[in-house]
């Protein structure tokens, strides 16, 4: 398999994988297996449940896993470059436009009105994963209830303590890990993870955006969405990067645009320091991705079948769950329109009952922001 080909097709799937993971799976999929037959389906899908244990973006990870089998540490590299870039590209230019000191009027009102639906996007997101979540819990009584219980201190991490929301995640897997029969000093584990987070709120600015984007790439287990509850309170209220409105549209564009949602850490970035600062918010978070499958791939097979990882999942899975429908809430409060709260209804219904597409959803929902500003009724 030659690099060129590799670097051709992972760039073809970054400029079209619209739709977050379910979206970045299938295409990998029809590629990989069904279209070139480059992996076995057998292979494809353990690598896809190897990536699933893993923290940070899972599709992303599976695109490199992908490309690292086909040719080695020099392919996973160039793989997982060609199919970030096309959307980080797009998504650092649209952040230029949204985030000028003097916008036009109807990119205010595509603002706000693709924000305005956000929260329910984080619902669904929560909602999506919440099957597969539940069929890891042992069908007993007590371990549905421990999840129930994580997934409530995950609402209640998200809606309190914002960027400590992680040790929630960690103290849940944790305890799902003793509970289990795991030696309890394992928990001291935890007390580095507390250290780092109370440090990181003394750094300067760059110190402070790679520690935002390393628990984005390193910290996040349960998809892409995940990483709302650990910007946010960051972004809006610790560091002042953003405005809660503005934090909004960097989740909207995140959603909006082609390739990993993780690539909203860009738009922080660049908030918080231009294109330098998105560039590097994006090599932190996607970092540690390339060093999971590269040196960890060889040993996807062990991992799997060590019984203390699975034990961490059932516990940091559902305060994960809970932690990104919990993010609705501070979303949802930093609206202050009345035609947005219509539009969040509006959405709540597209994809909560009418199940459908999250991008078309967002899209409507700018377009109607735009139209309402430029009729001058939008506030």
């Amino acid at each position: 398999m030659s690099l060129a080909t590799i670097a051709w097709q992972w760039t073809r799937l970054g400029c079209i994988g619209f739709g977050g993971p379910p979206a970045h799976i299938t295409l990998l999929r029809r590629l990989c297996v069904y279209e070139r037959h480059w992996l076995p389906e057998a292979e494809f899908e353990d690598g896809l449940a190897a990536t699933n244990l893993l923290p940070g973006p899972a599709s992303t990870q599976l695109a490199i896993f992908c490309a690292w089998r086909l040719r080695g540490v020099a392919g996973a590299i160039v793989g997982g470059v060609c199919f970030i870039v096309p959307g980080l590209a797009l998504i650092i230019g649209l952040s230029a436009l949204f985030l000028s000191s003097n916008p036009p009027v109807w990119v205010l009102g595509a603002a706000a009105g693709s924000g305005a639906a956000v929260p329910a996007v984080a619902l669904n997101a929560a909602s999506m994963l919440v099957p597969s979540s539940w069929s890891r819990a042992l069908p007993k009584l007590y371990p549905r209830l421990r999840w129930i219980a994580y997934a409530a201190l995950g609402v209640l991490g998200a809606a309190t303590v914002g960027a400590f929301v992680v040790l929630v995640f960690l103290g849940c897997g944790l305890l799902e890990v003793a509970i289990r029969g795991i030696d309890r000093g394992a928990l001291r584990g935890s007390q580095g993870a507390v250290i780092l987070v109370i440090h990181s709120l003394t750094m300067p600015t760059v110190g402070a955006l790679m520690w935002v984007a390393f628990k984005v790439g390193a910290l996040s287990y349960g998809g892409g969405f995940v990483i709302v509850p650990l910007m946010q309170s960051d972004a809006v209220s610790t560091y002042h990067w953003m405005t809660s409105a503005q934090f909004l549209n960097a989740v909207a564009l995140g959603q909006v645009t082609p390739g990993p949602v993780v690539q909203t850490v860009a738009v922080v970035g660049y908030a918080a320091g231009g294109v330098g600062g998105a560039l590097i918010a994006a090599v932190i978070a996607f970092t540690p991705s390339f060093l999971f499958v590269i040196v960890g791939g060889p040993h996807f097979d062990r991992i799997r079948a060590t019984a203390w990882v699975q034990w961490f999942l059932n516990g940091a899975g559902p305060a994960v769950i809970g932690a990104i429908a919990g993010s609705a809430i501070p979303l949802a409060l930093s609206l202050h329109l009345a035609w947005q709260f219509a539009i969040l209804a509006g959405m709540a219904v597209w994809l909560l009952v009418l199940r459908r597409n999250v991008v078309v959803g967002l899209l409507i929902a700018g377009a109607a922001g735009a139209l309402l500003r430029i009729n001058g009724s939008a506030g």
